[in-house]
């Protein structure tokens, strides 16, 4: 199977976490890689809230079949970023203030526990990867690099909670790879939330350096209800995320 050259699936830069690439001819791998295609293209906003998706014109516009199409939106479906019709007509999901507040909820608890147990068996190496991922967050935010600057960040905090086993820290980055859209709607437009950030991930570096176990659950506390206030202002101003500020408060 030929592979078009159009922007959407040509390969990303050496470095870049876009997963917009050229995709493989071999099935499931070629279904894994439309998916992973689509969904970058919905989570960064270039398939917005409420767009259209029709499988044949996706299909045509990617080069590949009908039947990895076809697929690709049954993930993207069970993931609900998608509300796929019987008429094979579908749209991307309207963020769900709902959704944003439990998800947000979810990971202040488990990351909480994540950071409390991990905090406490900090060592130097932590700290240095830490600060690493801090330092490439800032130069691509000086970039003005998004993708480049959200991998930074999973880095970042992958270290604050690779403490914890396996289980937990599955369950952390499901909600965390939910949460990526939710996140960049706090980015747009709220330039006053990348210095919040910034000082967080500060925070976080210095109490894991002390080994400050109460400065690093509050502060991963805080970090994660900032950002589900600033997107909830954005998608229903006239709603609080109310269970998000519940979990805070028991742990503040």
């Amino acid at each position: 199977m030929s592979v078009s050259h159009d922007p959407v699936i040509e390969e990303a830069p050496p470095g870049t976490t876009n997963s917009r690439r050229r995709a493989p001819t071999s099935g499931r791998r070629l279904v894994v890689d439309v998916h992973a295609t689509l969904r970058d293209m919905i989570i960064s906003g270039e398939l917005p809230p409420g767009a259209p998706l029709l499988q044949a014109e996706m299909a045509r516009k990617l080069n590949v079949s009908r039947t990895p199409m076809r697929e690709a939106f049954r993930l993207l479906q069970e993931e609900g970023l998608i509300e796929n019709q019987p008429d094979q007509r579908a749209f991307v999901r309207e963020i769900d203030p709902g959704e944003l507040d439990s998800v947000y909820t979810s990971r202040i608890m488990l990351e909480a526990v994540a950071v409390s147990i991990t905090v406490r068996v900090a060592t130097a190496d932590h700290v240095e990867r830490m600060n690493s991922a801090l330092q490439q967050m800032r130069a691509y935010q000086a970039d003005e690099d998004i993708d480049r600057w959200q991998e930074a960040h999973r880095q970042f905090h992958g270290v604050t909670t690779e403490g914890a086993g396996p289980n937990l820290q599955n369950s952390i980055t499901s909600l965390r790879e939910t949460s990526e859209r939710f996140m960049r709607l706090a980015q747009l437009g709220h330039l006053a939330s990348w210095a919040r950030w910034d000082a967080d991930h500060e925070a976080l570096v210095e109490a894991f350096k002390a080994h400050d176990h109460d400065a690093a659950v509050r502060t991963i506390a805080q970090h994660l209800a900032r950002t589900a206030f600033t997107a909830m202002a954005d998608i229903a101003p006239h709603l609080d995320a109310t269970t998000t500020r519940a979990a805070l408060n028991l742990l503040l």
